[in-house]
């Protein structure tokens, strides 16, 4: 299948809605980027695709072609229904100001959009995308990606939720994961220390030798 994709769009024929709905959801994961980028927006209008088993990149580039081909109709409640199969793919700033529509989200496509997209996301801008759905957060509190989007949010601001979220920053503290290096030497950290400051002398020393010799 990849193979007659590839041949089909080498013999110059373009990627409408007549070749997608060919391709359909069973090999839309196998076009490739030069290939995901010449469907014609338009087209995306006339069939129906589902990218959530595809990679993360063609999510991404499939989201920005679904945007531009319904992008008259931003502002129209019927909208995020239109754009809802490619929002796995959607970057922060598009899911801010979905956050303002009122599109009631439900929690399997919440967790699904972007890991880098969705821990950009402030608690109220959270609350804007699952309206009704918020409550269901508390459910997913212990798991990812909602567990990682809580540690990186204010106490504070989780408590204005009032769904009983917890594991936020409190007030003048800030979550950190500190990373573990391997010890620099087997030598006591003592005599480590206590190395350094003659290493200068050391190396003086060193090129001192060396250049009479």
């Amino acid at each position: 299948a990849s193979a007659a994709i590839k041949r089909y769009v080498e013999l110059g024929n373009a990627l409408n809605a007549t070749a997608l709905r060919a391709i359909g959801t069973r090999y839309l994961c196998l076009l490739n980027d030069t290939e995901l980028e010449a469907i014609d927006p338009q087209s995306l209008r006339l069939v129906s695709l589902d990218p959530s088993a595809c990679s993360q990149e063609t999510k991404n580039i499939l989201y920005q072609k679904a945007k531009k081909a319904f992008s008259d109709q931003h502002h129209l409640p019927a909208y995020y229904e239109l754009i809802l199969p490619y929002l796995e793919g959607a970057p922060a700033v598009d899911l801010k100001a979905l956050s303002k529509n009122n599109v009631n989200m439900n929690m399997s496509t919440f967790v699904a959009l972007r890991r880098d997209s969705l821990m950009l996301l402030t608690p109220r801008e959270v609350q804007g995308l699952l309206g009704l759905n918020l409550p269901e957060l508390a459910q997913w509190q212990g798991r990812a990606p909602v567990r990682d989007w809580i540690l990186l949010q204010k106490q504070s601001e989780l408590d204005k939720l009032h769904i009983g979220l917890t594991g936020g920053t409190q007030e003048g503290y800030i979550n950190l994961v500190t990373p573990k290096f391997p010890a620099p030497s087997s030598a006591p950290v003592g005599t480590v220390a206590k190395a350094l400051p003659l290493l200068p002398a050391l190396l003086l020393s060193f090129l001192v030798v060396s250049s009479l010799s």
